[in-house]
């Protein structure tokens, strides 16, 4: 083993705690990823969680740059070592990765491996995952690995562990799912049965004056006078219901937190890389959290269905009392100047009116062929 006794025990009981911290899948992989990588001095470390179609739903690196991901190129597909480990549930412990008979090859910006390290993360019979390391940094014996059979021993309970740490975190965001899903079936019932009869009771009385406003002028004054209490009544109805239609998130996580698993989950959804950092900021008051929220989703929308990004960054900073929003994207851009054409395609007008309403302001910063940047700072309480 690397590590001394002492200080290998330690080593492990600082991944252990620090996977059993997070609740996002996504947080998880990443801890479980950088835990291995540390604990075993490898100089790069990966997990990859298969899908259904002979490919991976997420891949998780540690050891790779931003840069150096995205030139490597799309998510790599379940052929060579990685397919073996999936199929067949084995540790795989090389002296030199290139040499196996298995191995297909990597794309040219791909870091070139050697000595390798690799085993499967099991649920029960289920393969859920495969993690592997790269690259030991020590000195190699003559046609040897540098990996031994400690390191393998203390990988397998690494991912022992890496498994009820992903499967919990699996069924926590499924059960918030549900919730989410429950919760928006019961508010669509409200909201129907609730609305639906202001209007049709509505609807009834404007039939009413139409017909009087002939023969009984007076009369239908007061029918008009009905329609415009019902309209009232109506709207009132409807701004509940909005209000209420608040993210439970905000309410129970706070902005922060509930802006970096919006992120975390357009990340698995799409191709681009989505990422969120979230540096300070203070509790602010419930309708400014909301309107961030609401004009980080429509920036994200906008910069992931329409703009082409490969990469898209939001951040959250404290600004005073208050803070600031940041969406930032790599993709096409488009001419600011073009005012009313931009806002109609890109719900820029949306935005604008949902800073404005809360004391905030919106900052559109763009040009063709340079990505797009939607700011947005609120004051706080």
């Amino acid at each position: 083993m690397s590590h001394g006794p002492r200080s290998g025990l330690a080593a492990v009981s600082a991944a252990l705690l620090a996977m059993s911290r997070h609740l996002e899948v996504r947080d998880v992989l990443k801890t479980i990823v950088a835990s291995a990588r540390e604990l075993l001095d490898a100089q790069y470390a990966a997990l990859g969680v298969p899908d259904d179609h002979g490919g991976f739903a997420q891949f998780v690196v540690d050891g790779v740059s931003d840069e150096e991901w995205k030139a490597i190129g799309p998510l790599p597909r379940q052929h060579g070592i990685l397919a073996a480990m999936l199929r067949d549930a084995r540790t795989e412990r090389l002296a030199d990765v290139r040499q196996d008979p298995r191995f297909e090859g990597w794309p040219a910006a791909h870091p070139d491996l050697a000595d390798f390290l690799g085993l499967p993360i099991r649920d029960g019979d289920e393969v859920i995952g495969a993690l592997f390391l790269a690259n030991k940094n020590c000195p190699k014996p003559d046609g040897g690995c540098g990996f031994t059979e400690d390191d393998e021993e203390l990988l397998g309970i690494l991912a022992q562990h890496a498994a009820i740490a992903l499967t919990n975190a699996r069924l926590y965001e499924r059960s918030r799912e549900l919730t989410i899903a429950e919760e928006r079936t019961r508010l669509a019932h409200e909201l129907h049965d609730a609305v639906s009869q202001k209007l049709f009771s509505l609807r009834l009385t404007a039939q009413a004056a139409a017909r009087l406003v002939d023969r009984d002028p007076a009369r239908a004054k007061g029918e008009l006078q009905q329609v415009a209490a019902l309209a009232a009544d109506a709207a009132d109805e409807l701004r509940a219901a909005v209000v209420e239609l608040r993210p439970a998130a905000l309410d129970e996580d706070g902005l922060a937190a509930t802006l970096r698993t919006h992120v975390q989950v357009l990340d698995r959804a799409h191709t681009a890389r989505v990422s969120f950092a979230g540096r300070g900021v203070r509790a602010l008051p419930a309708a400014q959290e909301e309107a961030v929220l609401r004009v980080a989703q429509e920036a994200l929308h906008n910069a992931l269905r329409h703009s082409g990004a490969d990469h898209v960054d939001v951040t959250l900073d404290r600004a005073g009392a208050g803070a600031v929003l940041r969406v930032t994207d790599d993709g096409a851009g488009f001419d600011p100047g073009a005012v009313r054409r931009a806002g109609r395609r890109l719900g820029l007008v949306s935005m604008r009116d949902r800073a404005s309403g809360v004391g905030g302001t919106l900052t559109v910063t763009s040009e063709p062929g340079k990505g797009t940047t939607i700011g947005m700072e609120v004051p706080g309480g």
